[in-house]
């Protein structure tokens, strides 16, 4: 492997260590340890496609990457969508507290006539 890895690409290492890692885990119980060291993986996977602007690749391994943290710290999908909830909860009272503030203020004019 290392021989072959010395004519490959950035890109191709990552991908290449990433199906090794994979194959190596499957016949193994996924530690902390292991999942962590596939999150790094695919994090750099992750820089290095974002690097050669693969904009659509990079948005599908953000996903994995957010479902493999979840599973090493024990979210589960029903608080990540209370976060998210409630997030939207603050952002909505926030822009509802700005248009008031705003509102109260007497606005500027637009154009000003200038002779």
């Amino acid at each position: 492997m290392l021989s072959s890895s010395a004519t490959m690409g950035r890109g191709d290492r990552c991908l290449s260590f990433l199906q090794v890692e994979l194959t190596e885990r499957t016949s193994v119980p996924h530690s902390d340890e292991q999942l962590q060291s596939v999150l790094e993986t695919l994090e750099e996977c992750r820089r290095v496609l974002g690097e050669n602007h693969v904009r659509e690749t990079v948005e599908l391994l953000s996903i994995a990457i957010l479902d493999l943290r979840m599973k090493v710290k024990g979210v589960d999908n029903a608080e990540l969508r209370a976060l998210c909830d409630e997030m939207l909860r603050g952002a909505a009272s926030e822009s509802a507290s700005r248009s008031k503030q705003t509102q109260d203020q007497p606005r500027r004019p637009l154009l000003r006539v200038v002779k």
